[in-house]
């Protein structure tokens, strides 16, 4: 009975993971909305960098199938020009899906939030 009831309270706390997560998930992809409509941003790993080095990236959104070089790349490039970076906890056929995109996004970079509040709230996420 014991061992049971231990089962069900590790189901239940990864139920409470799930929702969290999906709760998150959420608040991203509606943030990444309003970013789409009012903001400027570029898509892409090439365009990316290219907007880390000029100084104009405020926020840098990678999904979670980017290789891994391309990944550490971006970070280290974040790292020396001070720019967050946040791991979307989904594919890359999510994140472009959250953009509004029919195509696959592996790196997103927001240039302008415009009315959304991005970058204040997802780094610390």
């Amino acid at each position: 009975r014991i061992q049971i009831l231990f089962e069900q309270g590790s189901s239940l706390e990864k139920m409470v993971a799930s929702k969290k997560t999906k709760k998150a998930m959420e608040s991203i992809n509606s943030r990444l909305a309003l970013v789409m409509k009012s903001g400027k941003f570029l898509i892409g790993y090439r365009s990316t960098l290219k907007s880390i080095r000029q100084g104009k990236a405020k926020l840098i959104i990678i999904a979670n199938n980017t290789p891994a070089l391309r990944k550490s790349e971006i970070e280290y490039y974040c790292m020396l020009a001070k720019v967050g970076v946040h791991h979307y906890s989904g594919s890359n056929i999510d994140l472009g899906t959250a953009c509004g995109k029919y195509f696959r996004v592996g790196a997103l970079c927001i240039t302008d939030p415009g009315d959304s509040d991005i970058i204040r709230t997802v780094p610390s996420e």
